[in-house]
């Protein structure tokens, strides 16, 4: 077993390092393999790789379909817009809420972080200059926006961390609402007291806004298409996802014939309206959406590839006392669940990988342990997907280095900031969540 714990550190040094885990996890999982007595070419022509490509063969559609979706809202100014709306509703004096709302609608419409955080920087960068507030601060309101509530805990996202647990609970995207509404707003509330304290922190010590070398200036003058109509794929998206759940399973079926969409329908609605809406802002339409295909291609890579590490450790003996040791702590059995989730999150540095991992193999255990416990499968689905938010943005994690990277901030500036709101207070928001399933509410 020690085997693995070393597979897992050299995983996330090499990462931290700047490595891209497409080669580093093929390494980690031959030392995994080596130190359990498995053969190395095998390892990792047969376990690694049908890790890898089952990973892709579930999720490569909605990876692909997410990004050509976020391509389109981000490169006709829509995603933009609906951005300057909620700044607009919400007024420049409350700048930091401003842009943790901003990134919260994007995403909860199924926009891709990434995308969110490019599109979502200049106007930060202008906000924040306005009300001279430290840059330091604004990796960790993208963060707060982006990578915490919206992602994992709000019923009905459409973000993938919300969806991998269907398909081993046979859930639905708006599982647990009690606990997954709860746990948003500790998540969100959280969030803007510790980035509302440091504000004020950082003004009593005389630290506010200062210039970039390379100016990053706003275009206010740029054309963007009406924040409403801008707003419409965003909701069709959403509503397609969930509508089942909204009117009953029964009488969409009814009405239908058929079954609830799934993520693919919704995405592929959502692009259809995006472009017949804004086709004339795109100089052509066919290289937006290769672009957007290009695009998803390294992000489903990256986390196929940290899933087929995972495959390797299952495939080793010492994983047998590793998920003896994860299912026997004592007590609520989402407490094995949760801690599992998070060590292969913040392990592999993906909050996707690291949840497909662990469910992949003990997703039928948990499922038992539903059955024995009576806790309902929709608790161990919310559980998994917040748990996937936690340590899963340890220094190492892509989406914290590109943050940081689009920001011109470093980890000394501004990692305190993302660890807090979109580590730590996610982790209490679990822990709450577990004590609601305890009495049943959720």
């Amino acid at each position: 077993m020690w085997g693995i714990f070393l597979g897992l550190a050299l995983l996330m040094f090499l990462a931290y390092k700047g490595m891209s885990i497409i080669w580093v996890a093929p390494i980690a999982a031959l030392v995994v393999a080596f130190t359990g007595g498995l053969e190395l070419l095998p390892s990792y022509t047969d376990a690694y790789m049908t890790g890898f490509v089952g990973f892709t063969k579930a999720w490569f559609p909605v990876f692909m379909l997410g990004a050509i979706f976020g391509k389109i809202m981000d490169e006709t100014g829509a995603a933009k817009a609906v951005a300057h709306a909620v700044v607009g509703l919400i007024g420049k004096k409350f700048a930091t809420l401003a842009v943790v709302l901003a990134c919260g609608v994007l995403t909860y419409g199924g926009i891709s972080l990434f995308v969110v955080v490019f599109a979502i920087y200049p106007l930060a960068l202008a906000l924040y200059r306005e009300a001279n507030i430290t840059r330091r601060l604004i990796p960790g309101a993208i963060a707060l926006g982006s990578f915490t509530f919206t992602m994992t805990a709000i019923p009905g996202s459409p973000q993938i961390q919300n969806l991998i647990p269907i398909q081993y609970f046979g859930t639905t995207p708006t599982a647990a609402p009690i606990m997954g509404t709860v746990g948003a707003l500790i998540m969100l509330v959280g969030g803007m007291l510790w980035l509302n304290y440091r504000e004020k922190s950082y003004a009593s010590k005389g630290v506010f806004f200062v210039e970039l070398d390379k100016k990053v200036v706003e275009n206010v003058d740029e054309k963007l298409p009406h924040w409403a109509l801008s707003l419409l794929p965003l909701l069709v998206v959403v509503l397609t996802l969930n509508v089942a759940n909204i009117i009953g399973k029964e009488t969409f079926t009814e009405l239908l014939g058929r079954a609830p969409f799934s993520i693919i329908e919704s995405l592929v609605f959502g692009i259809v309206l995006a472009i017949a809406l804004f086709w004339k802002r795109m100089p052509n339409v066919i290289t937006t959406v290769n672009a957007g295909a290009a695009g998803s291609v390294l992000a489903i890579i990256n986390t196929s590839a940290a899933v087929g590490f995972g495959a390797v450790v299952r495939a080793v003996p010492g994983f047998t006392a590793l998920k003896d040791f994860v299912l026997g702590i004592e007590g609520n059995p989402l407490i094995s669940e949760a801690v599992a989730v998070n060590i292969l999150a913040g392990a592999t540095g993906s909050a996707s990988g690291g949840m497909g991992i662990a469910l992949e193999a003990l997703g039928a255990n948990f499922v038992a342990l539903s059955e024995s416990s009576g806790i309902p499968l929709a608790a161990f689905h919310r559980i998994a997907s917040m748990s996937s938010g936690g340590l899963d943005t340890l220094p190492h994690n892509g989406a914290v280095l590109t943050l940081l990277a689009v920001t011109a901030m470093t980890h000394k500036d501004s990692y305190l900031d993302i660890f807090m709101v979109a580590t730590l207070i996610p982790i209490v928001s679990v822990i709450v969540g577990i004590m609601m399933a305890a009495v049943n509410l959720i």
